[in-house]
């Protein structure tokens, strides 16, 4: 039972909800850079470079034989792959740049002092008592 418990303090922790929370956005979030990359990018980008589709980039290793399908090695979704995470991580930069920058202004922004703290008015006092104790 010992495990199970474990189990479930590690579960029930923030941070793993937290990242839960993530992954499941981050899922979201790339099936839209996909989208963008695959249905706004790359037709443009084709285009300038001689109206190739990426996606229909391969390499033929054996050509089809009947009811076998070519074996083919397929580059071309690999760049698409990777125009997909570059922007990806290129967005995650801009996100994470704009929130560290609001952090550093937040950090950089002095305390409002509202009066003494309960310490500091604590501390006058004693001095206070021990100053007039000493004069006596």
């Amino acid at each position: 039972m010992k495990i199970i418990d474990e189990f479930k303090a590690f579960a029930i922790k923030g941070n793993v909800i937290d990242m839960a929370v993530g992954i499941i956005i981050g899922a979201a979030f790339g099936k839209i850079v996909t989208s963008i990359v695959t249905d706004i990018i790359m037709p443009p980008l084709g285009l300038v470079i001689g109206g190739v589709n990426f996606s229909d980039l391969k390499f033929v290793m054996k050509e089809a034989v009947g009811a076998n399908p070519a074996v083919t090695l397929n580059y071309g979704n690999f760049i698409q792959v990777i125009f997909d995470f570059l922007i990806v991580a290129f967005s995650i930069f801009l996100v994470i740049k704009v929130l560290n920058a609001a952090k550093k202004k937040e950090e950089a922004k002095p305390a409002e002092k509202t009066g003494p703290s309960k310490e500091e008015q604590l501390l006058t006092e004693i001095r206070d008592l021990l100053k007039d104790k000493s004069e006596k």
